[in-house]
């Protein structure tokens, strides 16, 4: 009977730790990986790692649990951008712009817009805009992660940064 408390009391907590986190951690995925059912499947695989590595987190040497739960997400969404995807960093002169989608609000629009470009970018300069720009990682850590020279991610995260300011002053209906 006390084994079965106690399986039910745990079931119970990580359902509340999966509401708290889930729509933040699907967002995180889905800037990695561009495709909604992909970034589902990964958020559901780091929950399965969250859970099952709760005894690991150790709140001395992590920033904070929501951070070690990142940090597991965003290593299941390069995992699978390894395993499944033709992980190459593509030359800017390959890319094809793309149009934005129209909302309710100009507010919505524009953070729909923004979220678009930065999906729209090619594996590589996406991979490493999210690394170093949103999550906070230093070039040393994104090249440690993606296997690649420091420099590499400079220039990654350059170019990245060109083509986003390039869509955003060619878009006109970000400005309407």
């Amino acid at each position: 009977m006390f084994k079965k408390q106690k399986l039910v009391s745990k079931k119970s907590k990580e359902k509340e730790l999966y509401d708290a986190f889930a729509e933040k951690m699907l967002l995180l995925c889905y800037r990695y990986l561009n495709n909604l059912m992909d970034a589902e499947e990964v958020m559901h695989n780091g929950f399965l790692k969250v859970f099952s590595n709760m005894n690991s987190f150790n709140e001395r040497h992590e920033r904070s649990f929501e951070f070690w739960i990142k940090k597991i997400m965003v290593n299941e969404s390069l995992m699978f951008l390894r395993k499944r995807t033709n992980f190459n960093l593509v030359s800017i002169n390959e890319i094809k712009e793309s149009e934005c989608a129209t909302y309710e609000t100009h507010l919505n629009a524009l953070e729909e817009s923004y979220l678009q470009m930065i999906t729209d970018l090619p594996t590589g300069y996406r991979t490493v805009f999210n690394l170093f720009a949103i999550e906070g990682y230093s070039h040393k850590e994104v090249a440690e992660l993606l296997q690649i020279t420091e420099s590499t991610s400079r220039s990654q995260l350059t170019k990245a940064r060109k083509l986003l300011q390039r869509k955003i002053l060619t878009d006109e209906s970000l400005y309407a």
